[in-house]
């Protein structure tokens, strides 16, 4: 009988997943002043080493509760829920447990990889005309962003119990400790957090009077250094670590989130108890493909993370990319073009395959991309690219933001996690309940149903889950083991941010710390953007001569990754946030 991993690799040549169980549009640039990732700049690399295991994640305190519960005997599993929970306290603004997530996890005794759907769904309620003002027109964004309207029911949750069932060691009662004890007793406020408060890019934060009182306490902005406690929140992890999930999904929390949604100050919404009661998480099937010796798989949809990453790779598979220096312009200006035929048939052909046809092995198929590679001039900017000719769907006008978190995981036995986390825009819908924020996901659906009478295939419909751009990915070498665990925030551009750390790491073979350092550059089929402040960003008149439109601006990623060699895990965290790696 064939090993799992030749299945894997026969898969690959073929184009057709059959033996392993194996995320929007961006704004205008005129809404895309600033981005409310954009906090603390460059820190000292902060890459760690150890042969047992792993854990790099956004922010000290939640590195250090996934340590804990590896250090214990815990699987990379524990240690996800571990520093999800903890990541809810500390890092509000961009996960929790009141959000979603997609995640990778490779069993090692099982050699399979098994690719989980922690996605927000719709409420039984929500229509396609839920994000449409009173003459049918999208509604403003700031209107469709904040309050009730937006909250789909979270699934972060239910997707890691779901896990723990099938993969954990460690008791769920206790994996919940650290962020118990740290909530009740208080933890301090860090300068990320506290200045993306101070920015007050969601207006909801000020405006909802739950997490008005929390963040701005009497009427100030949480201070960095300052010590916050969150008992709320203490006392509702409590709850789930002692009667699991299902207190959150059918307990008094529910009860909370129902009803701090059906009645929000703002845009109240149409959740109800049936739809938390109801949520299902799911394993889907991973999308992989081969890239330079190595097989890299990514999620399948409702992301559209794995499929324009993996499809923006394909395109460049012919270039010999290893000839350019890092960064060198001219593989710059590949990346770009490749990207840009990539996001033109993601904006067009993702949404949920539970509901649409998503043409993912059509868009991987070697006879498309050929037509596609067709297109790119090595000394040209091709312009606006249009989606190929796959199926009728209309351009996507959803809005998504870039406040998310990645975690990456290896423990002793070999098991790995690969997880990206979300409440959606920086501080959610702003709706806050038992101490934590709700997303406002909703709004990754296409806010227009149709488009000239063609239908967008990422509408609004009852619990149906809307598209991401969340692209958690494992990289696989030659042993046919894991050899890069990897992922990142940053909305649309997690896709570019993610393709980028690949090809420096295997391409142009830096260490993965390094790869992650680099200047970054993104492009989703509207302007190439090169990272402020960096070497990058003064070859913006090469790239404008060869008709690029070019915008310098902050590009904070926030890749976590654990590269694997000769036995040797190399953690490593992205200088432009605060988190950090820790192994043994």
């Amino acid at each position: 009988m064939p090993s799992p991993f030749y299945q894997l690799r026969r898969f690959v040549t073929t184009s057709l997943i059959s033996s392993l169980f194996i995320s929007s549009i961006g704004f205008a640039a005129t809404q895309e002043v600033r981005e409310p990732e954009a906090a603390t700049g460059f820190a000292e690399q902060k890459v760690a080493h150890g042969k047992k295991f792993m854990v790099a994640a956004a922010n000290p305190h939640a590195t250090k509760a996934g340590y804990n519960v590896l250090a214990k005997g815990g699987t990379a599993i524990d240690a996800a829920i571990a520093v999800q929970a903890m990541l809810t306290l500390v890092e509000p603004q961009s996960s929790g447990i009141g959000g979603g997530a997609f995640f990778l996890y490779w069993d090692n005794t099982a050699k399979q990889l098994y690719a989980i759907d922690g996605r927000e769904t719709a409420p039984k309620k929500a229509s396609p005309e839920l994000f449409l003002d009173e003459n049918g027109k999208a509604a403003p964004w700031i209107k469709a962003v904040v309050g009730g309207r937006s909250v789909g029911v979270p699934g972060v949750l239910a997707a890691l119990e779901m896990s723990h069932e099938k993969w954990g060691r460690t008791p769920w009662s206790e994996l919940f400790d650290d962020s118990i004890h740290l909530a009740a007793n208080g933890f301090e406020v860090s300068p990320r957090l506290a200045k993306l408060v101070a920015m007050g890019f969601n207006p909801g934060l000020k405006q909802m009077p739950v997490a008005s009182a929390y963040f701005y306490p009497n009427g100030e902005p949480l201070k960095a250094g300052s010590i916050l406690k969150n008992t709320e929140l203490s006392e509702s992890l409590t709850l789930i670590a002692s009667q699991g999930a299902k207190a959150f999904y059918q307990g008094e929390i529910a009860k909370q989130i129902v009803d701090s949604v059906q009645h929000a100050a703002i845009e109240p919404g149409v959740l109800s108890l049936a739809d938390m009661k109801e949520y299902q998480a799911k394993i889907r099937q991973p999308l992989c493909q081969d890239y330079r010796q190595n097989i890299i798989c990514g999620m399948p949809a409702p992301s559209s993370g794995g499929v324009t990453v993996l499809q923006t790779l394909a395109l460049l598979e012919p270039y010999n990319l290893s000839q350019y220096q890092a960064n060198q312009a001219q593989a710059v200006h590949l990346f770009s073009q490749a990207s840009r035929l990539a996001f033109a048939d993601r904006n067009h052909y993702v949404a949920d395959p539970d509901f649409v046809e998503v043409p993912e092995k059509v868009l991987l198929s070697e006879r498309y991309l050929t037509s596609r590679r067709s297109l790119i001039s090595a000394d040209k900017d091709m312009g606006k690219a249009l989606p190929g000719d796959v199926i009728n769907a209309a351009k996507d006008d959803a809005y998504e933001r870039p406040s998310t978190s990645h975690i990456s995981i290896v423990d002793q036995y070999g098991n790995a996690v690969s997880m990206t986390t979300s409440i959606e825009m920086a501080f959610g819908s702003t709706v806050m309940v038992g101490g934590f924020l709700l997303n406002n996901q909703l709004t990754d659906f296409a806010l227009s149903p149709e488009k000239n009478g063609v239908p967008v295939l990422n509408r609004v419909e009852p619990n149906k889950r809307p598209r991401s751009s969340m692209s958690p990915v494992i990289v696989f070498g030659k042993d046919q083991q894991p050899s890069l665990i990897i992922g990142s925030p940053g909305g649309s551009r997690i896709i570019n941010y993610v393709s980028q750390a690949l090809i420096a790491h295997l391409d142009w073979q830096l260490p993965i710390q390094d790869a992650i350092n680099l200047p970054n550059v993104t492009h989703r089929n509207d302007y190439l953007a090169l990272e402020k402040g960096t070497a990058l960003a003064k070859q913006k008149t090469w790239f404008e001569a060869r008709g690029h439109k070019v915008q310098v601006r902050d590009l904070n990623s926030g890749i976590h990754a654990i590269s694997i060699r000769y036995g040797v895990l190399q953690g490593a965290a992205d200088p432009r946030r605060e988190g950090i790696a820790l192994g043994q």
